[in-house]
């Protein structure tokens, strides 16, 4: 198996509601099934479907509570203002403010927010976070007082490599 994300699926208990936060935020549907399943595309080859929780849990086995799933999705922005403002824009489509956007110790600024369904998002301004044009990451790590120190940890300037692009959905166990 290639090391590859091509679709993140969550449950949700009512697509339309999911669908209609989602659209509020800006976000245009690449396929919708009313009452069923929508996707979006949120990076290159990557998509984000929400799809009925009880057809999820018939074709995939029992799922738990959302709000208890020990992850997050992740979307990078360029300014801490940024962030501030998509936390707002989430609020202001129906999303919670599960933690305002704050100053972190690893040097970059971040701050949550929760949709409909209790799936939390992560909206970062991760300065060590760059995506080349074709779509390789790096990923230094921050001098918390401010700038770039190193990649890895291993050997300073080291880059630490992954598949996705700023904004694009990024799973993360807490």
């Amino acid at each position: 198996m290639l090391p590859q994300l091509s679709v993140v699926t969550l449950g949700v208990r009512d697509v339309e509601v999911t669908y209609a936060f989602y659209a509020r935020l800006g976000w245009e549907p690449l396929q919708y099934v009313a009452g069923e399943v929508v996707f979006f595309q949120v990076g290159h080859g990557v998509l984000l479907s929400f799809f009925r929780s009880d057809h999820l849990a018939a074709e995939s086995g029992a799922t738990g509570a959302a709000s208890l799933a020990p992850v997050t999705l992740g979307h990078n922005v360029d300014s801490p203002n940024d962030v501030d403002v998509i936390l707002h824009e989430a609020a202001a489509a129906g999303g919670s403010i599960a933690a305002p956007g704050t100053q972190m110790s690893w040097g970059g600024y971040s701050g949550y927010f929760t949709d409909p369904d209790g799936f939390r998002w992560e909206v970062c301004h991760n300065p060590g976070l760059s995506v080349d044009a074709n779509g390789k990451v790096t990923l230094s790590v921050l001098d918390p007082l401010g700038g770039e120190s190193t990649g890895s940890g291993d050997a300073p300037g080291a880059p630490v490599s992954g598949a996705a692009e700023p904004g694009a959905a990024e799973a993360r166990l807490l």
